[in-house]
């Protein structure tokens, strides 16, 4: 097989898009958090790509996609990602692309993943234990559930194939990261939310977002970047990657409706942050399954997400664990959402090497398979998540103190403010005072 130029060219593009998606992140989250707490909120995912970027170049790939036949875990040691440029992904199949862009690809996966989580601890985490934390998380969390869900194991010369990871072999449909990204994430959120605790004035005062265009425009970044999530998947540009793409599309659009309609009923008026968050939760329900439901089907999976994750994003008040930024609610429900509708709505007449859901005559197999990874998934990634929570909170400290909270954790940490109002006014105030004495002169 030689390499495709097409087909590596679109996952090159796919994976610049993907990267772009954690600064969109950035901004959204960035928009969410009060005035003094913006830069910190952002520096969580920009210190994020660093850390990410530099582990799966000497591990992370490894670990990833390499083959140790366990189905648990890939290869432990340097990553053999320089062995020659020219070779090709093997991944349960031949793909015509270099294994550089496959790495690539895969690496923009690994980067926005553990950002994701950093949303439902705002406001009040140190930097230096979100670095912790996300070194370590990505390393025994991500990756090993990454290997789990997306390595498809070794395709020899004799056509047999090894090693794949324990939810792929048996039969977990996930196209771009339903379990591995947002559910994996979305335990994490809830984990950290318990482990840090609420923040000073959690359902007393009000947080409100500071600069909904932000968020606006962060989603808008969301949106585009999410067609290379999705639709790179498909490893090439063909009839795969257009299913997902339109699909995509349509369970945006719908979970967008469909969340603002629902805050139309529940507080008679619809929000343009509802219709951010509506579409990003159409984005995350979608992912899963983008690639193996028609376009009516991922319709109802965006409805059915938006109206679901509107209404879940109050379970925090209910149980009284701090979302800051309802990543649980989002994310965690959003992911659960869309790996089980798979079970429901999947159907080989868009994609043979997809599955029936009980919709299409496919019975319950498929929906216990998908059961079974968000369930893994999720109960993984909570325990370890929890565990290591608490190991950084009674050893470095994972929360700023509270005089430090109600000031401002951009000051705090990281001695800067995203807004210049102090000197702003200073200025005008020295500006009148000097006028008042000249008129007095």
């Amino acid at each position: 097989m030689t390499m495709n130029s097409g087909d590596t060219a679109w996952v090159l593009a796919a994976s610049a898009m993907v990267l772009l998606m954690t600064p969109g992140l950035a901004f959204f989250y960035g928009g969410m958090v009060r005035a003094k707490s913006v830069l910190n909120m952002m520096m969580m995912s920009f210190v994020t790509i660093g850390i990410v970027s530099v582990l799966w170049t000497i591990f992370g790939y490894g670990l990833a996609f390499g083959d140790s036949g366990s189905g648990l875990y890939g290869t432990i040691g340097l990553s053999h990602l320089a062995e020659s440029v020219n070779s090709m992904t093997n991944n349960g199949g031949a793909y015509p692309i270099p294994v550089l862009a496959f790495s690539a690809f895969q690496l923009m996966f690994a980067v926005i993943t553990p950002a994701l989580i950093s949303g439902a601890i705002a406001d009040r985490t140190k930097i230096s234990a979100w670095i912790m934390f996300c070194t370590i998380w990505v390393t025994v969390v991500y990756f090993p559930v990454a290997h789990w869900v997306f390595f498809f194991g070794t395709k020899h010369k004799d056509g047999s194939v090894t090693g794949a990871g324990w939810l792929a072999s048996r039969g977990v449909l996930d196209f771009a990261g339903g379990t591995a990204v947002h559910i994996n994430a979305g335990a994490a959120a809830l984990a950290l939310a318990i482990v840090l605790g609420k923040r000073v004035g959690f359902a007393r005062t009000p947080m409100k977002p500071h600069n909904i265009p932000l968020v606006l425009i962060g989603t808008g970044l969301l949106w585009f970047g999410w067609f290379g999530f999705n639709a790179g998947s498909a490893l090439g540009a063909n009839g795969t990657a257009a299913l997902a793409l339109i699909n995509t599309q349509v369970a945006t659009a719908a979970a967008l409706l469909g969340w603002i309609i629902v805050e139309k009923i529940k507080d008679r008026h619809m929000t343009t942050l509802g219709a951010a968050s509506g579409a990003v939760a159409g984005l995350v329900a979608i992912t899963p399954a983008c690639a193996f439901v028609s376009p009516m089907g991922a319709v109802v999976i965006g409805l059915v997400a938006g109206a679901i994750c509107a209404l879940a994003v109050s379970l925090k008040y209910k149980f009284g664990f701090d979302d800051s930024l309802d990543v649980v609610g989002v994310h965690l429900v959003g992911g659960i959402v869309g790996t089980l509708s798979i079970g429901f709505l999947a159907t080989t007449s868009v994609n043979s090497a997809g599955g029936n859901g009980l919709f299409h005559h496919g019975g319950l197999s498929l929906l216990g398979k998908q059961a079974l990874g968000a369930g893994s998934v999720f109960a993984y990634s909570f325990v370890i998540s929890f565990v290591l929570g608490m190991i950084i909170k009674h050893t470095i400290g994972f929360r700023i103190s509270e005089e430090d909270e109600v000031s401002g954790i951009d000051l705090a940490e990281h001695q800067e403010s995203g807004y210049e109002f102090g000197l702003a006014s200073g200025s005008f105030a020295q500006r009148l005072v000097s006028a008042k004495e000249g008129a007095q002169s």
